[in-house]
This record gives C-alpha cells, structure tokens and sequence, in this order.
C-alpha cells in the first residue's frame, strides 16, 4: 500500500510537490509532521489537526516503547487504534533518543545497551529489534536503527558511525523483509526508511549515501543534522546529499523545523519534516506568525486586544486576544499552551499548503522572495 508519486516539480527551483500514498490515507508533500512523542501531540485533541489538514504525525518509538509498552499497544490493535489517530504515522527508530543519552547507554557493533530515563531498568535495541518493536505497534513508515553522532565529533568517530549505521541498516532491512514475508495482512505492513549519516563531512555523507541506496529502502533520511552544527554547515550537506537520493522516493530532514530552514530545504528537493519546535516551544509561550516570532509571556502584550496574527484564521485567533493569552500564561491556566499549540500547528500547516500550492503553480521562487521579505527569523515580533 505504500508508494510515492511527484506531481509536479517546480521549473525554476527543482522543489517538489507530490503524494505519500500510505495504508492509512495519502500525505500530500511537502509536509510537516508534528511530533506525537507518547502517542499524542501534546495538549491537541486530534479533531483539531485534522481540521488543520494534518495527514502524519509522528510516534516516538523510544518513549512508547519504555511506555505503556509495545506489547500492549500490539494487543491494542496497533498504534492507530490505541491512540485513536485515522491518518498516517510515522515512527522514529528511537536511535536519536538512545544516543542522547550519554551517561545511560552503551554502543557496540550488536546494537545498544541503555537504562530507562524512567526507571533506571536496562534495556538492549538491536537493528533487528528496533524494527520489531515498530513493526509490532504497526504504523505506516518505520526508521531504521542508525547512530546519530554529537557536534562536534571527529572524523575518525563520525566513520565509525557511518559503518555502524550501514551494518545496521542491512541488518534492519532483512528483518523488515522477514515479517513482511511472514506478514498475512501485507496491504497494511509498514514500509521502512534508510537513514544517511555522516555528521558535517561531505565525504562520509557520500559514503553513507551511497551504502544506505545500495539497499533500496522505500524512502530516505538526513539524519544527523539540526543538532548544534552551524547553519550553513547543513546546507552544505544538503546541497551535496539530496542530489544523490532518488527522485522516485521521498526525501525526510529529519529533525529540522525552524520555517526559514523548511523554505530553503523544499527548495532543495526536501518533502518531509519534523520537529519538537511547533510544539514546545508553543507550550512556553513562543510562537510562531507570518512575521517572525512571538513570545506571549511580553509585557508589552498586556493589554493589546489584537490577535495572535492578524493575518492567522485558527480559533486562537479568530476568538482571544494577545492580552488574554497573556494573562492566562502568566496564571498558569491550562488553556494557555493549547492555544498556543493550536495557533502554532495551524502556522505550519498553512505554511505547508501554501508552499505546495506555489510549488504546484510554478511561482516557489516568487514565494520564497515574499516569505523572506516580511519573515524575521532573528527578532521577536512587537507590533
């Protein structure tokens, strides 16, 4: 049931807009997926991101995995049915929660060895398992088992990673293989994604590159990125990786979220994206508008009776003011971070639709020039 098809690329700057058919419903491309860390997008009721036009979300399988555990969610029905979300899922392999942390965990060329954040219990992820314990809570698109390095890291560490990561994929690959093989409902089986490491080096993002193709995952993965290096640094590693996937299969930056970043890497053939940033930052106050940034908690907003964004038709916006939403973080009521997160989401979806809208009419370059001249990515909105 999974497959992809471009629709249209844009003459001008090589963006794509196309469809993720998958065994819950089509995800229109580009797309932004909010992150469901335990199985919910934290303070959204789900009728709300289907109004937005939400088609994927995110699962965590670390987190679901240590919590309520995939067992249950197996005996659940899956993960669709436990959490009671219709449209696509997407699961992270858990590598990057693992590999963060530090002081819990110990790698080997087998797989992983880590404690509980929770509970301090003792846990072991082989590639193998890690598509197992996806496979099990059965979503649309898993991840394969990759070791994601810190910044800064050296070469030498970062090519240690790299040939872990490829082990790893095909390890992972030939056990998605053998459940699907044995899998009696194949129509909704997952499909499985490589992930491309190699820190900030061109040369070992090559070689990752080159490896992880070599095995003919249904999609692809920059992973690695957005974790402390500097800007730039990550489009270089863009410009010289994204050539080199195939036009055939979607392409997922992983873990980037920032609208300024999105803009350019859509440009740059990038279908799909992830990020905590809609969402926590949301929950303190931060958002994001058609100008910049905004944080909810400034004084200066105490008693202005305009809208989130004048320019922004979510329900935040079209029922309370900047001073009410004010009020209510500053009183810790709970209503104030779904507000927040509801505005927040609705912002990225529309931003979504409107980069599709103009990649499908051929004017991506025209939007971007717009974007950037009334988008501040630096300052905190005032007016």
């Amino acid at each position: 049931m999974f497959d992809f098809e471009v629709l249209h690329i844009d003459r001008e700057t090589g963006a794509r807009a196309g469809i993720i058919h998958t065994p819950h419903g089509d995800v229109p491309t580009p797309v932004f997926m909010p992150v469901g860390t335990q199985g919910t997008v934290k303070t959204m009721p789900w009728r709300d991101l289907e109004d937005f036009g939400t088609r994927i979300i995110l699962g965590n399988m670390y987190h679901l995995y240590l919590r309520p555990g995939y067992e249950l969610i197996e005996r659940m029905g899956g993960l669709h049915r436990f959490i009671g979300w219709r449209n696509a899922i997407l699961t992270d392999s858990g590598g990057f929660q693992v590999f963060s942390l530090t002081d819990l965990r110990k790698i080997t060329d087998d797989g992983v060895q880590f404690q509980s954040h929770h509970d301090g219990s003792y846990h072991f992820f082989t590639p193998e398992r890690a598509i197992e314990v996806q496979y099990a809570m059965r979503p649309d698109i898993m991840m394969s088992f990759d070791q994601c390095t810190e910044y800064p890291a050296s070469h030498s560490d970062v090519k240690e990673a790299v040939v872990r990561t490829t082990n790893w994929a095909n390890r992972g690959f030939l056990r998605w293989k053998q459940l699907l093989d044995e899998d009696k409902n194949q129509e909704s089986a997952p499909a499985l994604f490589g992930i491309i490491q190699g820190g900030i080096y061109s040369d070992l993002r090559e070689k990752s590159a080159e490896e992880i193709l070599n095995i003919n995952f249904p999609g692809y993965a920059v992973g690695g990125l957005s974790v402390g290096e500097p800007k730039i640094e990550m489009f270089k590693i863009l410009e010289k990786i994204l050539p080199l996937l195939p036009q055939e299969k979607p392409r997922y930056l992983m873990g980037v979220g920032k609208p300024e970043d999105i803009v350019k890497a859509v440009a740059m053939g990038t279908d799909m994206f992830d990020c905590v940033i809609a969402t926590r930052n949301a929950r303190n106050a931060s958002v994001y508008t058609w100008q910049g940034k905004m944080s909810l908690k400034a004084n200066y907003y105490a008693e202005d009776s305009r809208p989130i964004d004048l320019n922004c038709n979510c329900y935040a916006c079209r029922n309370y003011s900047r001073a009410y939403i004010r009020h209510l973080f500053s009183v810790g009521e709970l209503l104030a971070p779904y507000l927040a997160t509801h505005h927040s989401l609705y912002f990225f979806a529309e931003l979504m639709r409107k980069i599709r809208q103009a990649i499908l009419e051929d004017r991506y370059a025209d939007f971007i020039a717009d974007f950037q001249k009334t988008f501040d990515p630096n300052a905190a909105r005032r007016d």
